[in-house]
């Protein structure tokens, strides 16, 4: 395993670690964001760009390294922008912090995956080859 694998493998364990022995899960339940919900509607009512950003940057993080509460975070956001612009920041979230997530796992995992199962991704493999993105 290279240093750059290494190093994304020691960080992606180490947050998950953080957010476990931090207790940070207990953030991420229904009955947290109602008891802060009022704290949070006065912020985003006196700072929505902030607001927003902060929201955009958890919700990244969360789904970017898989940790659970990507689904109490949409909710939420729909709870605290309402539909039209939760809809909007949590589709371009949840999409960025999946990309993220996937890109870490292919480049954490490809030698791996291509190892264990190579003989059945040689079709997927020439049309990636062949047509790029677009496959």
């Amino acid at each position: 395993m290279g240093k750059s694998r290494l190093a994304l493998a020691a960080a992606l364990t180490a947050l998950i670690a953080a957010f476990f022995a931090f207790d940070l899960h207990r953030y991420f339940t229904l009955d947290f964001f109602r008891s802060q919900q009022a704290a949070i509607d006065v912020f985003y009512r006196a700072n929505p760009l902030p607001a927003a950003a902060i929201y955009f940057a958890v919700y990244v993080v969360v789904t970017g390294s898989s940790l659970p509460g990507a689904a109490l975070l949409t909710l939420v956001g729909g709870a605290i922008f309402g539909l039209l612009w939760g809809t909007v920041i949590v589709s371009f979230a949840s999409s960025i912090g999946a990309t993220l997530a996937f890109l870490a796992s292919r480049f954490l995992l490809r030698d791996w995956v291509q190892g264990r199962f190579g003989d059945r991704l040689k079709p997927i493999n020439s049309g990636v080859d062949r047509e790029g993105a677009f496959y």
